[in-house]
């Protein structure tokens, strides 16, 4: 086999969650994802929302047999030694398609070649065949070693998808926690959390603040958390609006290296979102306002593919009247920015 050798390695990784404009929810997938040369081998699909077998919520059993698969201790799935590389996120079906590859020995090397976009049993390499990506040699140890981390312990645990929510508007925080835990992440609600015990603050990963809170308040949260040695993100509610929230909160909970994304940069001023990406991905932009009254106001202003570099997206004059701000998402991130004057 003449495939060139790439590094392999793991990172975390996640599918945001969402709140949709229908009142449905997209649900908040952990993952981890596979680093080719130094690189999440997801970023080399465009427009694909998929997760990896290695999914955090599965059971430790199954995700056990999952790495033993790609470690080609057992047979494989699907036929010709085809393995899935990344599936759907919400039920993992075949049906809903897939990116599978062929996975095999040579010598001590492990080979992944023939990357497809399969339905059912038999992949059809020329019609759905990525002919661009692969084929790729990994030298065994390194291999083996990055995989078998996952499950022997030395692999670092993933964030805590738990968060602690501050605020005087008990309606609003009570469909906000609703929210978060139906796509996925933990949510209480407390109006002190000085008299938490310490091991109940370890469990969390960010603390979200109402706009109502007060600096006194927020400096005793903060004073509880730093004694109980835990080092959590902080987030400032920007406007009582769930969806904006949401999105404020995966963002926090979301601790991977900048070059890990590819979501990079989002500003809002004069009408206009400005936004970065690090590879071909498709961004969804979402505009909230609050009118005069304190209603909320929500409009979808983009939805399309971005290749790599820096864009600029014309706001509709209406959404970002008064007080505003901008959500910017692909399938991996989710960026905030409220709108400069």
């Amino acid at each position: 086999m003449s495939a060139a050798y790439a590094a392999f390695g793991l990172a975390p990784a996640m599918r945001a969650g969402d709140v949709l404009a229908d009142g449905g929810y997209q649900v908040h997938r952990d993952f981890v994802d596979f680093l080719v040369d130094g690189r999440p081998l997801l970023f080399q699909l465009a427009d694909l929302d998929a997760v990896s077998p290695l999914a955090s919520d599965i059971p430790p059993a199954i995700f056990t047999a999952q790495v033993r698969s790609l470690l080609l201790e057992t047979d494989p799935p699907l036929e010709d030694g085809r393995h899935i590389i990344y599936g759907c996120p919400e039920c993992a079906d075949l049906a809903c398609g897939a990116v599978t590859a062929v996975i095999e020995r040579d010598g001590t090397d492990y080979i992944w070649r023939d990357f497809a976009w399969q339905t059912d049993e038999h992949a059809d390499l020329e019609r759905n065949g990525y002919h661009g990506i692969g084929p790729f040699r990994f030298a065994g140890t390194e291999y083996r070693a990055a995989l078998d981390s996952l499950i022997d312990g030395t692999e670092p645990p993933a964030a805590t998808r738990r968060v602690l929510l501050i605020g005087a508007r008990v309606a609003v925080l009570n469909k906000l926690a609703a929210a978060l835990r139906a796509i996925g992440i933990g949510a209480e609600i407390t109006g002190d959390a000085t008299h938490v015990p310490a091991d109940e603050l370890r469990g969390y990963g960010a603390v979200a603040f109402g706009r109502a809170v007060t600096e006194e308040q927020r400096a005793a949260v903060r004073t509880a958390f730093d004694g109980a040695g835990v080092e959590v993100a902080y987030v400032d509610g920007l406007a009582p609006v769930v969806p904006l929230l949401v999105a404020q909160i995966e963002h926090a909970l979301d601790r991977r290296p900048l070059e890990q994304h590819r979501l990079t940069r989002l500003v809002a001023a004069d009408g206009e979102a400005g936004i970065e990406v690090t590879s071909p991905c498709r961004v969804r932009v979402t505009a909230y306002r609050l009118d005069r009254l304190h209603r909320s106001h929500t409009q979808d202003v983009f939805d399309g593919v971005l290749e790599p570099g820096r864009h600029r997206i014309a706001l509709d004059a209406k959404a970002v009247k008064g007080e505003s701000f901008v959500v910017a998402r692909t399938t991996g991130s989710v960026l905030v920015a409220p709108m400069a004057r």
